[in-house]
């Protein structure tokens, strides 16, 4: 096992970042998966290149670890989105979606209902960005076969009832897009029917990589729209075009990425040896920190307080008139953050330091007594 000091040790950004919900800095071991692996792929010494063909099942392993489903449950994505484009394409009746959730599940909804006219997106309007299981009860009718979330909230961090969403929903699909909490929260992801998730934030793993993991069901009640000749179960099926394979492998249009496999593996095992549980705890620290810092300077916290409720993102509001003044108090201070809406998100790994903290106390000196 590794520490969670070991673990923090690993990461190499510099101080002041606080935007890994928008992408995770690469850590040392996948730095060095990748320079391990391009080199293998620049020589391509007789006999080498056979082992990419293992990166594929060592992801699904590593992915199955994180996530409870069978690893021959598990597909590599080259992105979420592609994963919200399978998993949509594929259904057929209602499905439950909040129009303020993110772009890529709204946009997969959509296009999959212009396109094939099977599915139908049921646009719901939470309270401040919030699907719970509450307000998905009085939404559910005997149309809606699936219901589509975030793990976390992208613009609130508001945390998903994952057990309490699977209790009220029944047997309908439940299709989670798990990118922005993977890695720093401890969900109860085999209740899900459909998972997906992307190496580039919270596993700092790079963009181009991210896996889709399927229940029984799933499987089969969604149909392959996109199935390309991977997808038959077959290696290379000349001269004939045949129906996809009963089984995830159907969801693939070519053969995986593998040195983007080995980065997102790399990844997976890092937090896999430290465990999700110590890994939250710890961010959740760090996340009290963060707070503690916003009200002292009376800085409005938007986002979730609870623990329970929250991953690693701070949401700050400040008055409309003193948004710019605050963005350009960080800025000025070397803090990297996502300024939108009239809002600015901090987001917090187990890498926050005292070096961080302390740049971002100046950033909100800076602000109060401007």
């Amino acid at each position: 096992m590794t520490t969670i000091e070991e673990f923090a040790g690993g990461f190499l950004e510099e101080p002041g970042y606080l935007n890994f919900a928008r992408v995770g800095p690469l850590s040392a071991s996948v730095v060095a998966e990748v320079q391990g692996i391009d080199e293998i792929f620049a020589k391509a010494r007789f006999g080498s290149l056979d082992a990419f063909g293992a990166e594929d099942e060592r992801m699904r392993v590593a992915a199955s670890a994180l996530t409870g489903f069978p690893a021959e449950q598990i597909v590599f994505q080259p992105n979420v989105g592609t994963s919200l484009m399978h998993a949509m394409f594929g259904l057929n009746g209602s499905v439950l979606v909040s129009s303020a959730d993110f772009p890529a599940l709204t946009f997969a909804a959509a296009r999959a209902a212009e396109a094939l006219h099977a599915v139908k997106p049921r646009w719901l309007t939470p309270d401040h960005g919030r699907v719970t299981p509450g307000f998905l009860r009085e939404q559910l009718t005997s149309a809606v076969t699936a219901v589509a979330v975030s793990l976390v909230d992208s613009r609130t961090g508001f945390l998903a009832d994952l057990d309490g969403i699977r209790q009220v929903i029944g047997d309908r699909l439940l299709i989670v897009d798990a990118v922005q909490g993977f890695g720093v929260a401890d969900a109860p992801y085999e209740v899900a029917d459909v998972v997906v998730a992307g190496a580039e934030k919270w596993l700092r793993a790079g963009w181009g990589a991210a896996f889709m993991a399927m229940s029984e069901r799933a499987i089969d009640n969604l149909t392959p729209v996109w199935s390309g000749h991977t997808g038959a179960g077959v290696v290379d099926p000349f001269d004939e075009v045949l129906p996809p394979e009963q089984g995830v492998g159907a969801f693939t249009l070519a053969r995986p990425d593998s040195v983007a496999e080995a980065r997102l593996s790399a990844a997976l095992e890092d937090v896999a040896s430290v465990g999700v549980d110590v890994i939250e705890a710890t961010v959740a620290d760090r996340v009290d920190h963060v707070i503690d810092l916003a009200d002292e300077y009376a800085i409005d916290v938007a986002s979730a307080r609870e623990t329970t409720e929250r991953a690693g993102i701070v949401v700050l509001q400040p008055p409309p008139e003193r948004l710019t003044l605050l963005s350009a108090a960080l800025y000025n201070h070397g803090i990297t953050a996502t300024t939108r809406a009239g809002t600015v998100r901090l987001s917090v790994h187990v890498s926050l330091g005292e070096e961080t903290l302390g740049m971002l106390r100046a950033a909100f000196t800076s602000y109060a007594t401007a």
